[in-house]
Formats: C-alpha cells, sequence, structure tokens
C-alpha cells in the first residue's frame, strides 16, 4: 500500500489547492473557467490532479524518473508557448493579466530592478526556492526544457572551465543593466528589446553550445536566474549528498548535464552548487550513494518529500502560470 501514498498525496494536494484557486481568486486564473464560467474550473481541477499523480507514481522509481522528467518538463515548455501564441494571435484570455509580459527567464531579476516592483513571477520564483530549493532549474523553467533536450542528445556530457567566472558576469550584467535602465529612466520599450536580445542569445545557445557540448549551457552557465538559484537554494531544507559508500566510480558524472558532479564535488561528498536536485544522477550509481537530505528523514523519504512538493508544484503551475 505503501506504493500508492505518494501519488494519492500528490492528488489530494493539487486537488485542494487548484480548488481554493477557483473559489477565491477573481477573476479567475485556471484556463478552462475563463472560457467556461462555473463549471470550466471544476472539469479542469481533477485531470490536473489526475495528472500529478499520475507523474508521482511514474517517478517513485529512480531509473524510470529521467525518462518522465524530460517527458513532463517538455511538456510543460509547449504547454507554455503554446499559451503565448494563443494569446497573441487568438484571444488575450490566455494571458492571466491580458498584458504580455516578455517570456525571459532574466526578467525574473531584470523586470523588478526595472520597474522597482515584484510582480506575480517573481513571487512565483521565490515560492519555489523556499519549498523545494532548484525545482525551478530541473521542472518549472520553460527555457530550461529546451536546454535539456538539446544537451540530452549527446552521449557524454561536457564541461565548461571557469564556469562560475562566467556565471557572477551574467548576473552582474544583468543587475547592473536594469538599474542603469532605470537609473536614465530609459523607455520600456528599448528595456525590452535588451531582454528580447538577452532572450534570443540564450535561444543560440541551446541550438548550438547546449547541443555541441551534451551541457546545458543556457541554464548552467548563460541564465542569471540559475546562478541566483545556486547561489540561494539553500534557503530550502532540502539538499544532497553523497555518502560514504561512493567507490569514485565517476559513473554519476556521465548522468548529469548541469557540470555538479565533478571529481571534486564527488569527492567533497557535495554535488556542485549547479546541482538543481533533478535526481538524473540517482540509479546511475551502483552503491546508491547519492542521496536526497530532507532534515533527519530517511534518504528514500527526503526523495518522496521533495518529489511530493515538487511534482505538485509542477502540475500547480500548469494550470495556474500564464503569461
Amino acid at each position: 500500500m505503501k506504493k500508492y501514498y505518494l501519488p494519492a498525496a500528490v492528488f489530494f494536494f493539487i486537488f485542494i489547492i487548484l480548488g481554493l484557486v477557483n473559489q477565491m481568486i477573481s477573476p479567475p486564473v485556471l484556463i478552462l473557467e475563463r472560457f467556461f464560467p462555473n463549471y470550466g474550473g471544476w472539469a479542469e481541477i481533477p485531470v490536473i490532479s489526475y495528472y500529478g499523480g499520475l507523474l508521482a507514481w511514474k517517478m517513485r522509481d529512480p531509473p524510470k524518473a529521467p525518462r518522465w522528467r524530460k517527458i513532463t518538463w517538455t511538456m510543460f515548455s509547449a504547454v507554455f508557448f503554446t499559451q503565448l501564441l494563443a494569446g497573441l494571435f487568438v484571444s488575450e484570455t490566455f494571458l492571466m493579466t491580458g498584458k504580455l509580459h516578455l517570456p525571459v527567464p532574466a526578467m525574473i531579476i531584470a523586470g523588478p530592478l526595472y520597474r522597482w516592483e515584484i510582480g506575480f513571477m517573481t513571487l512565483l520564483f521565490i515560492s519555489t526556492v523556499i519549498l523545494s530549493g532548484p525545482a525551478w532549474c530541473s521542472h518549472l523553467c520553460y527555457f530550461g526544457a529546451m536546454d535539456y533536450l538539446s544537451a540530452d542528445r549527446k552521449n557524454k556530457p561536457g564541461r565548461l572551465n571557469n564556469l562560475w567566472t562566467y556565471k557572477y558576469t551574467l548576473l552582474l550584467f544583468i543587475i547592473a543593466g536594469a538599474l542603469l535602465f532605470r537609473l536614465v529612466n530609459l523607455p520600456s520599450s528599448y528595456a525590452t528589446l535588451g531582454g528580447m536580445i538577452f532572450g534570443i542569445t540564450g535561444l543560440v545557445i541551446i541550438v548550438l553550445l547546449s547541443l555541441k557540448r551534451g551541457m546545458m549551457m543556457h541554464c548552467t552557465a548563460y541564465c542569471p536566474v540559475g546562478t541566483l538559484v545556486s547561489l540561494v537554494k539553500k534557503i530550502s531544507p532540502f539538499g544532497m549528498r553523497i555518502s560514504s559508500s561512493c567507490t569514485l566510480c565517476m559513473a554519476c558524472t556521465l548522468a548529469c548535464r548541469y557540470q555538479a558532479l565533478e571529481v571534486e564535488n564527488i569527492r567533497s561528498g557535495q554535488p556542485g552548487r549547479t546541482c538543481t536536485y533533478c535526481g538524473d544522477c540517482l540509479s546511475s550509481c551502483p552503491h546508491h550513494a547519492i542521496q536526497y537530505t530532507f532534515l533527519k528523514l530517511k534518504p528514500g523519504t527526503a526523495r518522496n518529500a521533495w518529489l511530493f512538493i515538487t511534482i505538485s508544484l509542477h502540475a500547480v503551475f500548469l494550470a495556474l502560470g500564464r503569461i
């Protein structure tokens, strides 16, 4: 019976959260409720809840989890961009606010600095880091799914020397650029153009460099949100460790697309700061040395707790995370 606990918990949790949202928030944010008031939301909620429970069922087993993470993360990104196109060319009802926000991850940092106000996406992002650490970079980012698909086409992941030099430079560039734009009172159209250029450059990196290197170059080296997540993810109680049963066989390194399992990381007993807790490496270790941590729970229980929160966030954001 224990194998049903996680899927059932995810199903009922999502059902309750979306039910409260559907009842309490106006105007409606569930997509079907917008088109079919009073009953559309209640038709959508069980479907999303079942999807979350099914995903929890499939991801219980570590060897199967990477495949299902890839499938559902790709679908998450596809739904996001399909709705963006529908909002642009079909009906503004598909946009949560009726206003278009530039769908570039870096704008989660640059936008609030330029406008000097915290918006919906910022709160959404902060909540994920508090609840599940770096899950944003392994399950929830609409750009990240494309980066993963590109990098995963190569059997052996590459590595980037001086990785943190690139990460810090680009993070500071985005922060300084947003503050400078605000300081000189640059029109929002110019700020939007800058964001578009940054986003298009990211897509080029995904298509060319991630594919060539077999490493998620956009998420790991280019995206300032990824850098911020790497720096602040410790505010979440979840973590990853490498136990003393590790034999330095380095098999896990071949499963990591985030350059988080280099030899120095493995020897230290701690994955690198770019680790997103994705779990792709778990089944690659013949000694089960890579483990989730959460307070004093056993590794398996800690993993289930992380999956419960992360899959629930994934499913809820799929229903609510609108442009």
